[in-house]
């Protein structure tokens, strides 16, 4: 067996991904260049509006947003109340609108483009096979190694945070999508037909709001991934919470990874929760 695989040459991938690498940071530079301003503006402009508000109005009006999308129920509400509170007690606040900030723009990043590509896999066959493995790869590649072409393509800071979060997270978005379309009867589709409908009218009037409860469930994790992502991409200089649990690491300081982990969980719960309610307000 050890003499088989003597006789196959060695193919050097790890070269070409090299020199592809370079090829790319060299040929489109200026464009990387540009993406990191636009995503740098962005996400500080968009932290800045988050913190335009006092806390506890935030806290206050997160709570409302909460209670009309749980269909009027106090439990998540009073979450909201109490984690959010603790948040502010722990002097962590900015680091979690940091956060926000970072979970929005990846979030939508990945929705703008995974739900196109969603549907044009739901419409096509020869797109379908040929984004399910690339959705495979995605889905099964380690966390940690899209680090390494962020960082080649736009070095230290937020946005190769950004740029690792959506590809990490991108997936949901794109099958739940294909999979809503897929499930919608036959008959509700010759229906449609029948009544003359053209390509976009049956995409947008029929389609898309049949397949809205499966979407947001793809956008539901969408959202939870780019959220995992938090503390890897601190890695790479993403400012937040992830920077907080990082450092406490690097100086083994249990009790302050303990608090800032807690501030990540209490963020997840109310984003898990308040996408699900949204979603079960869309459905009904």
């Amino acid at each position: 067996m050890n003499s088989l695989f003597a006789i196959v040459p060695h193919f050097p991938v790890a070269d070409w991904v090299e020199a592809a690498t370079d090829w790319l940071t060299q040929t489109l530079g200026g464009m990387f260049d540009v993406l990191q301003t636009i995503g740098q503006t962005l996400i500080d402009g968009l932290t800045s509006i988050l913190s335009i508000a006092p806390p506890a109005l935030f806290i206050v009006l997160i709570a409302v947003l909460a209670y009309f999308a749980s269909e009027k129920k106090w439990g998540l509400p009073v979450f909201v109340l109490i984690g959010f509170g603790y948040v502010l007690n722990q002097g962590l606040w900015s680091e979690m609108l940091n956060t926000i900030s970072l979970i929005l723009v990846s979030s939508l990043v990945s929705i703008i483009i995974g739900v196109p590509l969603g549907i044009l896999s739901a419409k096509s066959e020869v797109a379908h096979a040929i984004l399910k493995p690339i959705l495979d790869f995605m889905q099964t590649m380690p966390a940690f190694v899209y680090l390494i072409p962020a960082v080649a393509f736009f070095g230290i800071g937020v946005v190769p945070g950004v740029f690792a979060s959506v590809i990490f997270s991108l997936p949901p978005t794109v099958r739940f999508t294909d999979l809503g379309i897929r499930q919608i009867s036959n008959e509700l589709i010759e229906a449609a037909d029948s009544f003359g409908s053209s390509g976009p009218q049956k995409l947008f009037k029929v389609e898309l709001p049949l397949a809205k409860s499966t979407i947001m469930a793809g956008v539901n994790q969408t959202t939870m991934l780019a959220l995992s992502m938090v503390v890897i991409g601190s890695m790479i200089g993403a400012p937040g919470l992830g920077r907080q649990v990082l450092s406490s690491l690097q100086r083994a300081e249990v009790g302050t990874g303990f608090v800032s982990g807690l501030g990540i969980v209490v963020l997840a719960i109310v984003i898990d929760r308040l996408t699900q309610a949204l979603a079960r307000d869309k459905k009904h």
